[in-house]
Formats: structure tokens, sequence, C-alpha cells
């Protein structure tokens, strides 16, 4: 959520930026500078009110002493009036809050001054490539029939289980995906990052804090009768650690991961795009999250990507980094890096990471904020977040351009974690 502070002082930079996104601010931010001046004049109203009946109050108990009876009891009356007219634009104070409100969380966040202009994934501007393209020949399967083949994933036991998109990993299968879970995971932590293990349901006010209440939740899983949300992702619990928590800036960065399965409704439609492992109901997934001070985030978001370019190279897949056009980012990112990897057999790109700054968007939501020795009051922190990595395309990509004749050979770096060396 934008603060006030910067709408107030700069609405048309506010709307001109936000023009990047494709979004046109013109109307909410002239609503909400009305609304936040409507509110600054009820509350002056109510302030003077009070002073008005704390003098009276003051004086009444005098002028019964005095023998003023008439001026008192009017004086009284005056007080039960301003009682009541105070009452009444509590009322309405209560009403602009909640209208200023609705109004602020309508608003995306501001893109970074380094976002590309453009409105669809064609319009994203690719950073740089990495390693080597497989030549795999002309028998080559995608990897929806080499699971198949090697009875590793069974997405018909799913459907019959849960429903479609709920695969279950049998054998060989189960194994790359703890295989890969902690070789993550272990990364992670060599890169300074404390591993959490969060609830995988939250709450509303959880949903509300890192932007995904009231802008996805049709996306998301709600238990209704308790009102709680399955996780779309790690990054909802980990953030929400800090919210209403000040830190000390001394302790910044603040460094989490955690592995959850995450929860999707927006599984889609049919076709070669969905099929198999590329989009699921239920994947797991590693989320690294940081808590950073303003000066440098922008440093700590080209950290992060490096720690996931880095758990690429190492699988040894084709990949490219990606920095997505303002028609293409989320609601509530300032600046997102996509990563994708290439699926030889199906011949495309597949993106499997996601690593953004929020700047302070979440933050003001959460009301974590940050305060040094020298500072007279707290101010907002940033936060960060990327998948390191998201499995179910991770796991495609590596059954499609590791196979052979004899089977999936196993990427080295995995083997240790595994125990084997091929699927086969």
């Amino acid at each position: 959520m934008l603060t006030l502070k910067v709408i107030q002082e700069n609405p048309e930079f506010v709307i001109e930026r936000l023009k990047v996104k494709h979004f046109d601010a013109t109307a909410i931010v002239n609503d909400i500078i009305e609304q936040n001046n409507l509110r600054k004049e009820t509350q002056t109203k109510v302030d003077a009110l009070k002073n008005e009946m704390n003098s009276l109050s003051k004086v009444i108990g005098q002028l019964y002493k005095d023998g003023k009876t008439s001026e008192a009891e009017t004086s009284k009356a005056r007080t039960a009036d301003l009682k009541e007219e105070i009452k009444n634009l509590d009322i309405a104070f209560a009403s602009i809050d909640a209208k200023l409100n609705e109004l602020l969380v309508m608003l995306p966040n501001l893109p970074y001054h380094l976002v590309p202009e453009g409105r669809v994934a064609e319009d994203n501007l690719e950073i740089r490539k990495g390693g080597s393209m497989p030549e795999l020949g002309e028998n080559k399967f995608p990897h929806w029939e080499l699971i198949q083949k090697y009875d590793i994933i069974d997405f018909e036991l799913g459907t019959k289980l849960t429903g479609a998109g709920f695969p279950v990993y049998k054998g060989k299968g189960a194994k790359l995906q703890r295989a890969l879970i902690n070789f993550f995971l272990d990364e992670g932590e060599k890169a300074g990052f404390r591993e959490i293990m969060p609830p995988i349901m939250v709450n509303e006010d959880s949903g509300f804090g890192t932007g995904q209440l009231p802008d996805k939740e049709g996306q998301m899983y709600h238990a209704t009768i308790d009102n709680f949300y399955m996780i779309p992702t790690a990054e909802v619990p980990v953030t929400n650690i800090y919210r209403d928590v000040i830190v000390d800036e001394a302790e910044l960065p603040i460094k989490n991961m955690a592995y959850t399965p995450c929860f999707r409704r927006e599984a889609g439609s049919w076709g070669a795009d969905v099929r198999g492992l590329n989009r699921l109901h239920q994947f797991d997934k590693v989320e690294i999250v940081q808590i950073a001070h303003p000066d440098n985030s922008y440093e700590i978001l080209d950290s992060m990507v490096a720690h996931v370019e880095g758990l690429v190279k190492k699988l040894g897949l084709p990949y490219r980094i990606i920095r997505l056009c303002g028609g293409d980012m989320s609601f509530t990112s300032a600046m997102t890096y996509d990563f994708e990897v290439y699926s030889a057999a199906q011949e495309r790109w597949l993106e499997v990471s996601s690593v953004s700054n929020f700047e302070s968007f979440q933050a003001n939501r959460l009301k974590c904020r940050y305060k040094g020795k020298n500072m007279k009051k707290p101010e907002l922190v940033h936060t960060l977040n990327g998948s390191a990595l998201a499995l179910p395309r991770i796991v495609a990509a590596i059954l499609e351009n590791y196979q052979t004749a004899e089977g999936i050979r196993i990427p080295d770096v995995l083997v240790p974690f595994c125990g084997f060396e091929m699927i086969n």
C-alpha cells in the first residue's frame, strides 16, 4: 500500500508512474486527497469541540461553588450537546477513514524507474542467458510421457484422490522432489538464509499484509468456516512474521527461507502450456525472503537474483533472466525479475522463479518498521522475496533435458541427495 505522504505530496508523480503499469490512477488519487482533507477537517472539528468541552468541565464545578447555578447549568447543557456533536463527528470520521483505506488498497505499487514500458510478456526485457542447450535428437519425449514411462508421477491417481492438478509423486519421482528441496535449502543456508517452517494456512490479516487480499482472493483456496487461506507461496507467512514489528536497524537485512507446499486455484485450461507439470494446483517451492533497509534494497535484489542464478547453473539447465515490463508485473511489486529454464522436448521456456522488490508497499500494510539509534521515529522497511526454486517446471526441465536412451540422468549436484544417478 502506498503511503498517504507519497500520494499527498506527489499526486502527479504517482499518476504518471502507474501509467507504466497501465493503471489509470487519476480518479482514485483525487478521491484519496479529497477524503484525506475531509478527514483532517473532521479531526480538527473534533479537537476543537473536545477543547471547548474540557474548558467547560473545568469551570462548571467552580460556578456551582460560586453560587452561579444558572450559568453552571447552561455550561452543563452545552457539555452534553458537545458530547453528542463529538459522537456524530467520530462516526463520520470512522466512515471517512474506512473509505480512505478502501481507496488506498486499490492503488498498485509504483514501478521502479528501471521497469521497462510494455503491456504483455513479449515486452519484457531479457537481461542475460546462460547454460547450454541440450542436443536430444529426434527421439525426445515431453516430460508427461517420461513420467508415465518410468512411473514416477501419477496424475490420474492424484485426480482420484483430490482432483486435476494434484499429482502423486512415487518412488524415484518422490526422491527427486525431496532431493531438490534439500538441495535448495542447503544452498540457501550457505547464502545466509535462516530456515523457517511456517503454517501453510494463514488468516485474512496475513493475506492482506503481503497483498494477496483483496487482490487475489479468487486464486486462493479458502477454508470458509475458519476464514483461513491455503498459502499460494511461503512469502505470505514468512513476511508476516514481521507484521506489527519494529526491528532494530542493526539487524537488517533479515534473511529467511522456507520450504512449503503451495496452493493456487488458477491452474488454467487445456493445452500443452498447462499439460503435465507445467501448471498445478499444488506444488512445492523453496522461498527466500528478506527484510531490508531502504537504502540498499536494490543491491539485495541483485544478490537474490545472483543466488537463484547460481541454483539453475548448478542444475545445468539453460536459462534466461527477464526484467518484467510494467504491464506484466504484479500489483504489489516495484520491480521483478523472472527466471525461465528451457524445456528441450517442449522447445519452450518455462518460468521457474520470480524475484521481486516490493520496496515499502508490503511494509506499509504490515506496519513493519525499523529504528536506529539516531532516529527520532521508526521508518518503513523494504521487503523482497523470490522463488529459490519452484519445483514442478524444474523437474519437467530436468526430465526432458537429461533424458537418454538408457533413462533420465540425474544432475551431478543432486546425486548425493537422491542416492541414485539414473531414473530407469
